[in-house]
């Protein structure tokens, strides 16, 4: 298992919202505190230019979108100087939709990813998954 460093941004997302922690241990197992929260905003206007793809309900659609305004706050995060090692977790689907609309930059900087929906967990079974 990949050690988690000081400082790391850790993501724990689904289709709906993202939280953001910081590990605040210097070394060993991970202790996090929470930062931010993310929501999705404005789907409709942010969404898929033209008709949805036929094989995507409308709730998908509002997944894709809220995970490419998540890449997009990770990129810009990450040339502000906000994190240099970043762990994500988040369900399978939103993982995959992430993976695709990440900036090379952000996915450079990935230590860790677990394939897990924690969004409704609290902080210490977060840690717990993590450590």
């Amino acid at each position: 298992m990949t050690l988690i460093p000081a400082k790391a941004l850790i993501v724990v997302a689904d289709g709906q919202k993202a939280i953001f922690l910081r590990n605040t241990a210097p070394n060993g197992p991970v202790s996090l505190r929470e930062e931010e929260r993310l929501t999705p905003k404005n789907l409709a206007g942010e969404g898929p230019s033209g008709s949805r793809p036929n094989d995507q309900t409308p709730h998908q659609t509002d997944e894709a979108t809220f995970a490419k305004q998540l890449a997009h706050r990770l990129f810009v995060m990450k040339e502000a100087g906000n994190y240099d090692a970043l762990v994500l977790v988040a369900d399978p689907r939103t993982l995959g939709e992430l993976r695709q609309t990440m900036h090379k930059t952000v996915e450079a900087a990935v230590v860790r990813s677990l394939n897990k929906d924690l969004t409704n967990h609290s902080t210490a079974e977060i840690e717990a998954a993590l450590n």
